[in-house]
């Protein structure tokens, strides 16, 4: 049975890397292989499906990766993250240091995907933790629950963005419904989890090599303007393309041009690019110190990407094993809610493959037959379907490992935290989800 296999693979990835201490990275493929083997996958396949999985995964992820941290450790190096981090202080007070992340978060997670915005943003929370001496989770946990409820629940991001047009549901509506969801289920989750016990009671360091430990005075900082600037220039592209796609479906060399732009990997390039000269020359440092931050930062990423690369492998093997096939068979004839089965099946599919993406398009193509008899509007069953695909994200997912690689905690620590926050806003946005279409049939909308 497949969900056995995912469920014993899972433990003894576990066992490998807590009781074993082997790295992520080896435990990673070696529990991939061991899972092609009993999947049925022919043996002179599986290296194809190793490659195809780490390719994919890191196809996807190291320029963003890769780029972002560059910038963050520019920006870091040059005093400018600790500009903005002396800002939010400044403006929020040390008290309300949760609440500016979370605000932060939503506002620029509205567009970005989820690994974008958290590179982007995780220098600032670096800076301030080490500014104010809190514990890295109870400022950087906030961050990452506003930008996973962002990334998950609303369009235009990929997920919800496929489900909306395999619905034919309007992208303006799911989005104006969603934010009423998202916004508070998302903030009550951040500013919530922090405090939890079993939260506080971890106290994980900074990563080396990710964000600059020196404090600066302020004159040796840059100004705020430029510091927001580059901050919210690759924002201000990615979040432009995303309006502008949404806005109209032309096909145009102009619109073209934007999409290119407002692409995550160009517009981190392009990022890149302002603060070498922002931070570079503009206020006196040489390009050889600015590419030293570039290269440090390069350095402490080299693991992450393995281990995120590992992380595509095994998720690709659940793929090619055929468990999302054996999950829309046996879903085919349960007769429950329309929204309810679209939200388990797409949750099944989550803890099976780790992949957000496979689960909502996988289980839309389960729901959407039942859709047109239900009832059900189309919107909220769009919504119903990204949440689920947010809840028990844990070793199979490759954003899990970016998770626990920066905030430095233990896979344990990592499931114990990112597990359950994935799970609660998953439970909690169908829970939204329902009340908005009783709301909706109550008001015959």
């Amino acid at each position: 049975m497949p969900l056995v296999v995912v469920g014993i693979s899972v433990l003894v990835l576990l066992l490998l890397m807590t009781r074993l201490k082997l790295n992520g990275f080896a435990a990673l493929l070696l529990v991939a292989v061991g899972v092609a083997v009993v999947q049925g996958i022919p043996v002179k396949e599986i290296p194809d499906v190793l490659s195809e999985g780490i390719g994919g995964q890191i196809g996807d992820t190291m320029l963003t990766i890769g780029l972002g941290a560059m910038v963050g450790r520019v920006m870091g190096d040059s005093g400018a993250a600790q500009r903005i981090a002396d800002t939010l202080l400044d403006a929020f007070g040390p008290r309300w240091v949760q609440v500016a992340m979370v605000v932060t978060s939503m506002l620029i997670g509205v567009t970005m995907f989820y690994e974008v915005a958290f590179i982007i943003i995780v220098p600032i929370a670096f800076t301030l933790v080490r500014v104010t001496g809190a514990n890295l989770l109870w400022v950087g946990l906030p961050m990452s629950i506003a930008l996973s409820t962002m990334h998950s629940f609303l369009p235009p991001h990929p997920g919800p963005t496929a489900v909306a047009a395999t619905f034919h549901a309007s992208v303006g509506l799911t989005l104006f419904y969603g934010l009423f969801i998202a916004v508070p289920v998302g903030a009550l989750i951040a500013l919530l989890w922090p405090r939890l016990p079993f939260i506080k009671a971890m106290n994980p360091a900074i990563p080396q090599g990710l964000v600059s430990e020196r404090v600066f005075d302020d004159e040796e900082m840059p100004g705020l303007g430029w510091s927001v600037f580059v901050a919210l220039f690759p924002v201000v592209l990615i979040a432009g393309a995303a309006v502008t796609d949404m806005a109209t479906s032309d096909e145009s060399p102009f619109l073209h041009s934007v999409a290119f732009i407002g692409s995550a990997p160009i517009a981190l390039l392009l990022t890149l690019l302002l603060a070498i000269w922002a931070f570079g020359p503009r206020i006196g440092r040489s390009l050889s110190e600015v590419s030293a931050s570039c290269s440090s930062a390069v350095k402490a990423m080299a693991m992450i990407l393995l281990v995120i690369g590992a992380g595509g492998a095994f998720k690709n093997v659940l793929v090619e094993g055929g468990v999302s096939d054996y999950i829309k068979d046996v879903t085919d004839s349960w007769s429950i809610s329309a929204i309810v089965l679209a939200w388990l099946i797409a949750a099944i599919l989550r803890v099976a493959l780790g992949s957000a993406t496979v689960a909502v398009v996988t289980a839309s193509g389960v729901v959407l037959p039942l859709l047109a008899g239900s009832g059900a509007h189309a919107e909220m069953t769009v919504l119903a379907v990204s949440c689920g695909s947010i809840a028990f994200s844990h070793v199979n997912d490759p954003g899990f490992w970016l998770f626990k690689e920066y905030f430095n905690l233990s896979v344990i620590q990592a499931i114990k935290v990112r597990t359950t926050y994935t799970t609660v806003l998953s439970v909690l946005g169908l829970g939204g989800v329902l009340a908005a279409e009783w709301a909706l049939d109550l008001l015959n909308l």
